[in-house]
């Protein structure tokens, strides 16, 4: 009789695939298909009274799936439950064991952080016990979050209206959108000067104002003035000091969930939900011509920067091919310092190309192009992170001209390290981004006691700008540094906001709507602590001390319900039903007259007649940009494609065809009198003419 294959049990189809190409025949692989049990949805599920315990059932539709994995455990003497190494993926490995009669003692789990073939085999033969640590910090969210859901969301459904959700994280991340708009609507912007002085050199030194006037070389009105007066062309100006020093600027680490959200919105323009929708289908493993089915990247949900040996040491030996020995993180500097994270865990590793030889031109023919953008964007940044420093000499030239002192910087690269393959955004590196930029160029050799003459005097006006709204990439960096949430919620957190209609994506700002505002209002009264943002980010630590054996998951949810019920009763009691504010529009409604208002759905704002439900019209929400159409003379407006990219139309279309992807502004040509557009190059900002063949263009101000 033929000895029974070992079945290993994973989530998804495509990583069954992956793992059975290079196991082949010896072992049977399925997919559970994600979790087989969970609460129950039509339930609360929880049993308060018998110390939260949750009744789980057979997810609906599961049940026939269910039935096979039976059988065919049934029929072997070992099975592997091979889930994702996350919290999650233990606790589906317990379902597993628990729905298909396999003993805790005698569950065989194992974890792999890549789905290659020595990875999976090295994985079968140290395959462990499930850790119920692990397990309970899953249920201990789990549960958490279905009390405050379901008890809290009913609340809103009555005092709101009906659809609503609250949840812990969700409220708390709304709460900082809300408070970010706020910020803004308060904001009084302050005038403010700088003065650039410009000398006699070759090449052309510009320098800033430095004191002692004003403070960092911001300056009033009538101190730019002073400046200005008392600094003139023509005048001499000495040369203070010249200091030259060697800087160093590492590349950054690579990736975790978070910085790879972040990198993938800014560098991309991938929504969070995107990049991890391609991100899971690069790690489960796709067809790549000569090889088959392999997985091209290390596990995506981690908060790890840790590299495995092997992963450097197959680096290396690229980076020293293709670059030379000089461009090894290892050679001609001391390696910066990698701390972790507390609460990090440190099995796990950074998000990296499971082999580094596999160059992202070599998958042209076997990706789509957003799986090889995101790929390639992968693959950069690990074996950037794996060379040598940035090394430049940064020069400051003080100067002075009487009692006023300006100061200029530059740099010349003596090295440039991991530049040669990845240029890093400066959101990836804020130091590097404030101190003297590499990238600006060498001075002119001057000598300290030198004396120049002043070409030009100017000072420019600026106003003070509030704090940005939130993009995506930056929420997900806020909700990580105040520790809100983990890598595996951030995308999950956003979805909600945006389907419950609490926020609305504009310009990929996420700007809350009235409803979401007036959900924070009434959680900050009633439940403080659910859109606290410290409460929330301590939630999370008390998870980790679940995981990590110090707390029982029991004690973490008495302590959250016993204050949370009370708030729920005076809530219940004291909150009256609660109208919705409404934004009403000068617009009327075409088939009953009634003024229109402003709704917002799916695909985000459109009007409707207040008169509903008695009148049910609506329109097309039409957001004027101020300027006029150079083809036709009509308005320009915001419109979008249907995966929601913003572009510019004219409002008489289908009559007029004119579009541009360039943001109108209400500044006119003064060579032909159209409307001007801005556009980008890079960090540059020009005006351009949206009329055909004029062509005119000058700098932004």
């Amino acid at each position: 009789m033929p000895k029974p294959k070992p079945l290993i049990i994973v989530e998804s189809p495509a990583k069954a695939k992956t793992i059975s190409r290079f196991l082949g025949s010896r072992y049977q692989v399925k997919a559970s298909m994600g979790h087989v049990r969970d609460l129950p949805k039509s339930q609360f599920g929880v049993d308060l009274e018998r110390g939260f315990e949750p009744r789980y059932i057979t997810i609906r539709g599961k049940g026939p799936l269910l039935k096979e994995l039976k059988d065919a455990a049934k029929k072997t003497d070992r099975v592997y439950l091979a889930t994702d190494p996350d919290r999650e993926g233990e606790a589906i490995s317990w379902h597993l064991a628990e729905s298909l009669g396999i003993p805790l003692a005698e569950a065989r789990r194992i974890e792999f952080h890549e789905i290659t073939k020595d990875a999976v085999t090295e994985a079968i033969r140290h395959a462990r016990p499930i850790d119920m640590h692990l397990v309970d910090a899953q249920q201990a969210r789990r549960v958490l979050d279905r009390v405050v859901g379901y008890q809290l969301s009913p609340l809103l459904w009555r005092k709101v209206r009906p659809g609503l959700s609250a949840g812990r994280v969700q409220s708390a991340a709304l709460r900082l959108l809300v408070d970010r708009e706020d910020q803004i609507q308060a904001f009084q912007p302050e005038e403010y000067y700088t003065v650039t002085l410009t000398l006699d050199t070759q090449p052309v030194m510009t320098a800033q104002y430095a004191g002692p006037l004003g403070e960092k070389g911001r300056l009033s009105p009538v101190d730019a003035q002073t400046v200005v007066g008392r600094v003139k062309k023509g005048q001499t100006v000495h040369v203070e000091s010249v200091k030259t020093r060697e800087r160093r600027r590492f590349p950054a680490l690579p990736f975790t969930t978070s910085t790879l959200q972040q990198e993938a919105s800014r560098r991309l323009g991938f929504s969070v939900k995107r990049t991890m929708s391609i991100a899971q289908q690069l790690y489960e493993g796709l067809d790549v011509q000569g090889e088959g089915t392999v997985g091209l990247v290390t596990y995506i949900r981690t908060d790890s920067t840790r590299v495995a040996d092997v992963a450097e040491a197959e680096a290396r030996q690229f980076i020293e091919s293709q670059y030379g020995t000089a461009y090894w993180k290892g050679l001609g500097a001391a390696k910066r310092p990698e701390k972790e994270r507390p609460g990090v865990q440190g099995a796990h590793e950074a998000i990296r190309p499971t082999s580094v030889m596999r160059h992202p031109d070599r998958l042209k023919a076997s990706l789509t192009r957003d799986q090889l953008r995101l790929y390639r964007l992968i693959w950069e940044r690990f074996v950037a992170s794996q060379m040598a420093p940035l090394v430049y000499d940064a020069t400051t030239v003080e100067l002075s001209v009487g009692e006023d002192r300006f100061r200029a910087h530059g740099a010349v690269v003596k090295f440039a390290g991991f530049t040669v393959l990845y240029q890093e955004s400066a959101a990836d590196d804020t130091k590097a981004a404030n101190e003297d930029d590499a990238g600006q160029g060498p001075l002119p050799v001057v000598q300290e006691g030198q004396t120049l003459t002043a070409t030009a005097v100017e000072a420019e006006q600026h106003f003070t700008e509030p704090p940005p709204r939130f993009t995506e990439a930056s929420l997900v960096k806020t909700l990580e540094e105040l520790g809100i949430g983990r890598p595996s919620t951030y995308a999950p957190i956003i979805d909600t906001l945006l389907q419950r209609e609490y926020v609305q994506r504009e310009q990929k700002r996420l700007i809350p709507t009235p409803l979401g505002r007036l959900v924070v209002e009434l959680l900050q009264k009633y439940f403080p602590e659910i859109v606290d943002i410290s409460f929330t980010a301590n939630v999370e630590n008390q998870l980790d001390r679940v995981e990590s054996a110090e707390l029982g998951w029991r004690e973490v949810l008495t302590d959250f319900y016993r204050p949370f019920a009370e708030e729920l009763a005076k809530a219940e009691q004291d909150l009256e039903k609660v109208a919705i504010p409404v934004e009403e529009t000068d617009e009327v409604c075409d088939q009953c007259g009634r003024p229109m208002v402003v709704k917002y759905g799916r695909f985000g704002k459109f009007l409707a007649c207040s008169g509903y439900p008695e009148c049910t019209a609506t329109k097309p929400f039409v957001e004027k940009t101020g300027a006029v159409c150079p083809k036709c003379g009509d308005q320009l407006v915001v419109r979008r494609t249907r995966k929601g990219r913003t572009f510019y139309g004219c409002h008489s279309y289908p009559a007029c065809d004119f579009v541009t992807w360039l943001r109108p502004t209400e500044k006119t040509c003064p060579r032909c009198g159209s409307s001007m557009a801005l556009r980008k190059k890079g960090r540059q900002e020009t005006l351009t003419c949206l009329k055909e063949g004029c062509g005119y263009e000058e700098q932004a101000q």
